[in-house]
């Protein structure tokens, strides 16, 4: 599974905009944030600032940003940055976490009928799902992330068996 360079980016630039403002907090403790513009995000994080404005629309309409127009305009966070999952920067984007070849609400994965390893990849979309559903901006910005995904001992193993049949 490989996320698109959409919900990539978009996570990329919230997290930058969170830092951002966790940085101006500790300068400036109490003070409101001031909004931060696209082409500061763009330059810090090499992204084209054409393609941070196709992706900021949908970020405002999900209301994980708030948008303030004019000299000095730019963005801010909605929300506090514990508060926004990484799942809803990919779903504002409109990013498809698939590992099936299916469509929604359609069984068939082939030939008319469903594949083999067709629930392997749905279990894995559901996993991915759920990990990025319990991760937000701040864990990214706090780098709580590592070791996160390892399970129990005893899983890895039976993994790791599995993946060498």
């Amino acid at each position: 599974m490989r996320l698109s360079t959409r919900g990539r980016y978009a996570v990329m630039a919230m997290v930058e905009l969170a830092a951002r403002e966790a940085r101006a907090q500790v300068a400036a403790p109490g003070r409101k944030t001031t909004p931060v513009s696209l082409a500061e995000i763009a330059a810090s994080q090499m992204i084209s600032l054409a393609y941070l404005e196709q992706l900021f629309g949908p970020l405002r309409r999900a209301e994980l940003v708030l948008s303030a127009r004019g000299p000095g305009g730019g963005y801010r966070l909605a929300r506090a940055a514990h508060e926004i999952t990484i799942s809803q920067v990919v779903d504002a984007v409109e990013e498809s976490i698939r590992t099936t070849r299916c469509e929604d609400g359609m069984p068939n994965c082939a030939a008319g009928q469903q594949c083999r390893t067709h629930d392997l990849w749905a279990e894995l979309g559901d996993h991915i799902r759920f990990f990025l559903d319990g991760l937000t901006l701040a864990d990214v910005l706090g780098e709580t992330i590592q070791g996160r995904a390892s399970g129990p001992k005893d899983l890895r193993e039976r993994i790791l068996a599995l993946a060498a049949q």
